[in-house]
C-alpha cells in the first residue's frame, strides 16, 4: 500500500472528480485512476460509487477515507520532524483576498525572493472561504485572510490572528458634513463594494436589513485601492479596513463617515495546515510582511 495510492484516493473523495483530483496532484487522469484502483486492490474493496455523479464514496470508501485523514496527518508529523531544519526550497504556494491583495503582494513577494532565492511563490487570490477550501484540499500551503475575530478553522488547519482592525464607512471628504450619522443616513447615497461573497458586504447587508434597510449598490469592483479612488471621486459609500485607509494614495481626498450604529472590526489570519516542514519560517514571515504592509 502506497502512500501515493492514499493521496489519490482522498484528492478523488474531496474533488469529487478524478479530473479535479488529477489537476489538483498535477498529475494524468488515467495516473489518479491507476492509483485509486491499486489502493482499492490492496484492500481487497470497492470504496467508489462509480455510477453517480458527482463521484462518491460507498458507505465503507468514507470510514477508509476519514482513516486515510489520520494516515496523512501523521505523515505530515513524521516529514515535519526530517524537513523542519532543512533550508525552504520548490513551491510555496500563497492565497490573498483581493481585498488586500493589491496592496501586499508586490513587497512581500519581493522580500521572500530575496530572503529565500530557492523558493518559488505561486498566489491565488479569492474570498476567505474559498482559499480556506483550497488548504483542506492541499492546493495552498498558506493564507493571508480576513475573519471575524473568534474564527474557528477546519481541524488540521492553524490559525493565527495577526490584527484587529476597524472597518470603517468611508466618503469622499466633501460629502462628510456632520459629526455624527446612522445607517439610515446613508443608505439612500448607495455604495462602493465587492462584488457578493465579500464578507465585508454580507456584515453591511445584515446590520442594514436589522434596521429595514435595503442595500444599494451603486458600483461593484474588486481591489481596496480601486474601491477609494471611485469613493474619493463621489461615487458612493465604501467600506474598508483602516489601515488600508490610511496608507490608500487617495487618503488626502476621502473622509471616515463617523456612523454610531454600526462599527464592525475585523482581523488578519494567517492561516495553515498543522504541518508545514521546512515551509513554516516563510510562511511565518509571509504573515508578518502582510500585517507590517496593510499597517496593522
Amino acid at each position: 500500500m502506497k502512500i501515493d495510492d492514499i493521496d489519490a484516493f482522498v484528492a478523488v473523495i474531496r474533488c469529487q472528480s478524478i479530473s479535479q483530483a488529477a489537476e489538483t496532484l498535477q498529475l494524468t487522469q488515467p495516473a489518479i485512476t491507476r492509483r485509486v484502483q491499486n489502493f482499492e486492490d490492496d484492500l481487497g474493496a470497492n470504496l467508489l460509487d462509480r455510477n453517480t455523479k458527482p463521484l462518491k464514496p460507498t458507505s465503507l470508501g468514507m470510514r477508509v477515507y476519514e482513516q486515510c485523514l489520520n494516515v496523512q496527518r501523521e505523515m505530515g508529523a513524521l516529514r515535519e520532524l526530517v524537513l523542519s531544519d532543512s533550508a525552504p526550497t520548490g513551491t510555496l504556494r500563497l492565497g490573498v483576498p483581493q481585498t488586500i491583495g493589491d496592496v501586499v503582494l508586490l513587497d512581500a513577494l519581493s522580500q521572500l525572493k530575496t530572503l529565500y532565492p530557492e523558493l518559488q511563490a505561486q498566489v491565488s487570490t479569492g474570498w476567505g472561504s474559498h482559499l480556506l477550501g483550497k488548504i483542506e484540499n492541499g492546493e495552498l500551503d498558506a493564507v493571508a485572510a480576513l475573519f471575524p475575530a473568534g474564527k474557528v478553522f477546519p481541524e488540521g488547519m492553524v490559525g493565527r490572528s495577526l490584527a484587529r482592525m476597524n472597518l470603517v464607512v468611508v466618503a469622499a471628504k466633501d460629502e462628510v458634513r456632520k459629526r455624527s450619522y446612522k445607517l439610515a443616513d446613508c443608505y439612500q447615497r448607495g455604495w462602493v463594494l465587492n462584488p457578493d461573497g465579500c464578507g465585508f458586504r454580507a456584515g453591511l447587508q445584515r446590520a442594514l436589513s436589522a434596521e429595514g434597510l435595503s442595500l444599494k449598490v451603486n458600483l461593484e469592483t474588486f481591489g481596496t485601492e480601486l474601491q477609494l479612488g471611485l469613493i474619493a471621486n463621489g461615487l458612493g459609500y465604501g467600506l474598508v479596513p483602516m489601515p488600508l485607509l490610511e496608507n490608500s494614495s487617495h487618503r488626502a481626498r476621502l473622509a471616515v463617515v463617523p456612523v454610531s450604529d454600526f462599527k464592525p472590526v475585523i482581523d488578519l489570519w494567517l492561516v495553515h495546515p498543522r504541518f508545514l516542514g521546512n515551509l513554516q519560517v516563510p510562511v511565518s514571515e509571509f504573515g508578518e510582511m502582510v500585517a507590517q504592509r496593510v499597517g496593522a
